[in-house]
Formats: C-alpha cells, sequence, structure tokens
C-alpha cells in the first residue's frame, strides 16, 4: 500500500522548495552577498533532492519493508529541516533580527538524517 502520508508531505515540501527558491532568487538576491546566494541554493538543491526521495519513498511502500520505508521518509523529512533550513537560517544570517550562530551544529545532523534515510531506504527495499 502506497504511503498517502509520506506522498502528502512530499508534496507539501516540494511547494516549500519552490516558494523558498523563487523568494529567494528574487526577493533576497540583492540584499545577500554572492557566498550568501550560494549557501541557500545549497539549502534549496538538497531540499528539492530529497523532496524526490521522500516522494520515491512514498511511492515505494508498496514493494517493501513499510517499518524501514516510513522510517526513511521521517529521515528524509528531518534532513530537510536541519540542514536545508540551517542554511537557509546561515544564509540569511544578516538580514534576520535574531542570532543564528547556534544553527551551524545542527546543519551537519541533517547531513547525517539524510545518509541514514538512503541506508534506511536501501535497507527497506531489500529482498
Amino acid at each position: 500500500m502506497i504511503s498517502t502520508r509520506i506522498l502528502q508531505s512530499a508534496a507539501l515540501l516540494g511547494a516549500a522548495a519552490v516558494a523558498l527558491g523563487a523568494f529567494g532568487a528574487h526577493g533576497l538576491r540583492p540584499h545577500m552577498t554572492d557566498y550568501q546566494i550560494t549557501i541557500f541554493e545549497k539549502g534549496i538543491q538538497y531540499h528539492f533532492v530529497h523532496t524526490l526521495a521522500l516522494l520515491a519513498t512514498g511511492i515505494l511502500t508498496s514493494r517493501g519493508d513499510r517499518t524501514w520505508l516510513r522510517r526513511s521518509g521521517y529521515l528524509f523529512g528531518l534532513g530537510i529541516l536541519f540542514f536545508s533550513g540551517s542554511l537557509y537560517l546561515l544564509a540569511c544570517r544578516d538580514l534576520l533580527p535574531f542570532p543564528v550562530g547556534w544553527v551551524g551544529p545542527i546543519t551537519p545532523i541533517g547531513g547525517v538524517c539524510f545518509i541514514a534515510g538512503w541506508l534506511s531506504l536501501a535497507w527497506g527495499l531489500r529482498r
């Protein structure tokens, strides 16, 4: 059975990626340095890739171990939140009215979530 919840999450995260990408390109670009734009775009890139991975995971839940595939979906979602989210905040640090230096250590946690998500996906599809 295909996981509707995972597919809905992927759809919402995909819409958020498009909206953030457009906002970054048109609203933030004039206020950011080239380095900040690069960081923001890296967040968008990983956001999109892992949204597609989440979409595939939702479809694949009908073909593998649902527990591990759901776990993979949660990890991809957390990775987007922690990795991409922290990059968005760090890129916009000069535009925000509050300090975001504490966010830096969260970025690698998101990267670990991505890696664990891919490994969980592989394990969930084993035969």
